[in-house]
């Protein structure tokens, strides 16, 4: 049984995963994930303390996230190390 759990920022008006494009000329999106519930509450009211309350944290399993990247369209995924300076580690997911 697979029981890894990541959290990711969800908006609570569209849908939509928070998501992060590290080089602005390209179009490659990366679904920002984090390992504790916390650390993406921390990194909202961090980084976009007037935007907190238009998210929420939403839980998705190892095995959901195939699924979502493919459905989304999301090219790899951003796991959140430091939620406070922030440092991310980009990682792309082949097919």
């Amino acid at each position: 049984m697979n029981t890894a759990l990541y959290y990711t920022l969800r908006s609570r008006a569209d849908g939509n995963y928070l998501a992060a494009q590290p080089n602005p000329e390209a179009p490659q999106r990366y679904l920002l994930l984090f390992p504790e519930h916390y650390d993406a509450l921390s990194y909202l009211n961090t980084h976009a303390q007037a935007a907190a309350s238009k998210f929420s944290v939403e839980s998705i399993g190892k095995s959901q996230l195939r699924g979502i990247m493919d459905r989304w369209q999301f090219q790899g995924i951003g796991m959140v190390k430091d939620p406070l300076i922030p440092r991310i580690e980009f990682m792309s997911l082949a097919g």
